[in-house]
C-alpha cells in the first residue's frame, strides 16, 4: 500500500499522490495534504475550466487563473463552478 495522507480537501485519510504533481513550495504542499482521489477531481474541474474558458496555456494569465482556481479548490474548501456546465442527469 503507498503513502496516506489527511486530505485537506475530503477531510479523511486516503491514498497520497505518488509524486509532486505542481512545481515549487505549493508542489509539496499538495503532495503532503491532498489525495489522488482529491487531485483527480481536481483534474476533471481543470479540463472543463481550460475547455469552457478556451484558455492558452502558453499565456501565464491563464496559468496564473487555473494556480487560483486550484488553491480555492483544494486548500479553501470551495467548489469551483463553471460558467455553462451542466452535469449530465442519471434520468
Amino acid at each position: 500500500m503507498g503513502r496516506i495522507v489527511n486530505c485537506i480537501k475530503l477531510k479523511r485519510e486516503l491514498a497520497g499522490l505518488d509524486n509532486i504533481p505542481y512545481p515549487g513550495l505549493l508542489g509539496e504542499r499538495i503532495f503532503n495534504n491532498v489525495s489522488k482521489e482529491a487531485w483527480q477531481e481536481w483534474i476533471n474541474i481543470q479540463t472543463r475550466l481550460i475547455n469552457e474558458n478556451r484558455l492558452n496555456l502558453a499565456d501565464q494569465k491563464s496559468r496564473e487563473f487555473l494556480k487560483n482556481k486550484m488553491e480555492t479548490f483544494l486548500f479553501e474548501d470551495q467548489n469551483i463552478e463553471i460558467d455553462g456546465y451542466t452535469p449530465l442527469s442519471n434520468d
